[in-house]
């Protein structure tokens, strides 16, 4: 019988993310600065082996949900098999990943036998030339092949992520959501968040009031009923719902409304550090314990996470300078998406 983990807040933590590498083949504008990071050694990251003895303790501690994230997780080799071998171990576990799309083609088939919960694709733009801008490596046409090679199985649902930034997408509201239509697939705006001041700018923050403004024909969006909304089903989205097409779309908005208060998750990153908040500087690391397969100390150093896990993170829109929001450095590539 799995146990279940209770911060010091009364919230029950049921979903992990596990960054599976740093790595990534995208250099996205609020990801990573332009020059890229150095790459974490191979040595020094989770093995196949430690993140399946992570994911059964996870279990027994009572997480229900893993998603597996980056950087980008299809770079890492043999990371489809692991999800199968994750599968295999943990059959009632809810599986999800999130990556750029880059190389869903290739791997379609074989992620629609696995039954993911879903599989959440980074989508900004439908415009070539700015997803090769934000991207700074990537092909807008590879991308939508794969998420029709995904669609074209019917094995897993399909979620598209974009985040809004003023001068970028924002006149592409309207035609993302269209676009998510058209693919049957489920759309989430995200808040440009404050995590790292080399790629964060007060400029470009939409809140999500105005992303909600902007859907088209916005009489017809109806907030959805409440078991709907900010569940561990639908995580931190509000969801609304096109009273006359049925399509629902959601808005995340970490910054100008945070969720912190309903907040079900903690974060490893690809060295093995658990994470209690993704705005807060504080860790555990587990990758001594997990090379060990010492459960025992790998389960104290979780419990000593949640334990942390702080009423609320710093998640509001920095000040014109900026210091107070960044309190150190840190890339959303190596924390995890």
């Amino acid at each position: 019988m799995a146990g279940i983990m209770q911060d010091s807040f009364g919230r029950v933590l049921d979903y992990v993310r596990i960054s599976v590498t740093d790595r990534c083949n995208f250099r996205c504008i609020y990801c990573m600065p332009a020059e890229g990071i150095e790459w974490i050694p191979h040595e020094k990251i989770l093995t196949y082996e430690d993140m399946l003895f992570l994911c059964s303790i996870l279990t027994d501690l009572g997480v229900r949900k893993i998603r597996f994230t980056g950087g980008e997780p299809f770079v890492r080799k043999g990371f489809v098999p692991f999800l199968e071998s994750v599968k295999e171990a943990h059959p009632h576990l809810r599986i999800a990943v999130t990556t750029n799309g880059s190389l869903l083609e290739k791997w379609a088939e074989r992620i629609s036998g696995l039954g993911l919960d879903s599989l959440n694709v980074s989508l900004d733009t439908l415009n070539a030339e700015k997803f090769l801008q934000t991207t700074r490596t990537g092909d807008l046409q590879r991308v939508l092949r794969g998420i029709d090679a995904v669609r074209q199985t019917k094995g897993v649902p399909v979620k598209l992520n974009s985040v809004v930034m003023r001068d970028f997408n924002f006149d592409e509201i309207a035609a993302l959501v269209g676009f998510a239509a058209e693919k049957d697939a489920t759309l989430r705006f995200i808040e440009f968040m404050p995590l790292d001041k080399d790629v964060w700018s007060q400029s470009q923050f939409v809140p999500a009031e105005e992303i909600l403004s902007r859907l088209p024909d916005p009489d017809q969006w109806m907030s959805c009923p409440s078991k709907e909304n900010r569940s561990n089903i639908c995580g931190p989205s509000r969801y609304f719902r096109n009273s006359v097409t049925g399509q629902r779309v959601g808005i995340i908005s970490a910054v100008s409304d945070h969720f912190c208060h309903l907040c079900n998750r903690l974060r490893v990153t690809s060295t093995g550090v658990v994470r209690p908040c993704l705005f807060g500087n504080f860790g555990v690391p587990l990758l001594e314990g997990l090379r060990a397969k010492d459960a025992g100390a790998v389960r104290e150093g979780i419990l000593h996470a949640v334990s942390r896990k702080p009423r609320r993170g710093a998640t509001g829109v920095p000040s014109e300078e900026g210091a107070e929001a960044f309190q150190e450095e840190r890339h959303m590539s190596q924390i995890g998406g």
